[in-house]
């Protein structure tokens, strides 16, 4: 059996089809629509097969239709501009003959320059933290059959939340939260892999973060949340299989929209990457 790593692995290895066009698929579970991430992940994993010797420092993504998990998603890049210094691709995911997704990536030669950066918040390290994992098994047997078999399957990404929500009957708490991630075991170190895990695993939690003050949650069956759009900042290299903190706030919510930022620090306090997202927040009484 393939591991939860080695499926996320060669669900973002591309199939190459055709001159900027490329085949990825979705893993095998019961999500009746594609993870954001993962489109996330392998948009940016197609942009980099067309770029030679440079690194992307940006992205800018709109989630257009849900996609289907049952059939492959195309990605086709447009060679938008390849320049001395930056080179800007456009990608667009496509299935059953229509938009699903578009991205906008750049890229740079790597070059020296003026720095500086937010430090990062003080909380408890991760060793210090149960995890997700063991948060969910300790309410399995509370949760309906279908909730259970999605909490207990096994992910690529292991996390652990500092100051964590309930997922039954859940507190209003303040629109914040910080979580610690790494993959469940080593990876590659490649660059372009290593952002496009980055990138699948900044779509995970941070949605959450704008539905923490109304006390609700998705296990209910009365939220309906969805990413919009999503946009990331690469500041420095990233090894995905060390730890990384998850510093995430909601500024805003209002027109059934949470607006959403994180930024991502290592062990060591170094900020690698920044994150901003809205997404549908909507809840149905029936």
């Amino acid at each position: 059996m393939v591991d939860a790593v080695e499926e996320l692995l060669q669900i973002l290895d591309l199939e190459k089809i055709e001159e900027n066009i490329f085949r990825g698929h979705s893993p095998d579970v019961s999500w009746q629509r594609v993870f954001g991430g993962q489109v996330i992940g392998q948009a940016l994993m197609a942009a980099y097969r067309t770029v030679d010797a440079r690194v992307c420092h940006s992205l800018h993504a709109y989630f257009i239709r849900p996609g289907d998990p049952r059939i492959p998603i195309l990605y086709e890049v447009d060679r938008a501009r390849d320049g001395k210094s930056f080179t800007t691709r456009r990608v667009v995911a496509i299935q059953h003959g229509k938009q699903i997704f578009n991205l906008a990536a750049s890229f740079q030669v790597p070059e020296e320059g003026f720095e500086h950066q937010f430090q990062e918040p003080d909380v408890p390290g991760p060793e210090h933290l149960p995890s997700e994992l063991e948060r969910r098994a300790a309410i399995s047997g509370e949760l309906p059959e279908p909730v259970r078999i999605h909490f207990a399957r096994p992910r690529p990404i292991e996390m652990r939340p500092v100051d964590p929500q309930a997922y039954i009957d859940p507190a209003p708490m303040m629109p914040v939260q910080n979580v610690w991630f790494r993959t469940a075991r080593e990876v590659p170190d490649d660059i372009a892999l290593q952002q496009s895990i980055l990138a699948y695993a900044s779509d995970m939690t941070l949605l959450d973060t704008c539905v923490r003050p109304h006390g609700v949650s998705w296990v209910s069956g009365k939220l309906q949340t969805a990413s919009l759009d999503h946009a990331m900042w690469f500041h420095q290299p990233v090894r995905t299989d060390q730890w990384l903190l998850y510093a995430q706030d909601s500024p805003s919510a209002s027109g059934a929209r949470g607006f959403n930022r994180g930024s991502i620090f290592t062990e060591d306090g170094t900020l690698i990457a920044s994150v901003a997202q809205e997404g549908l927040i909507r809840w149905h009484d029936e």
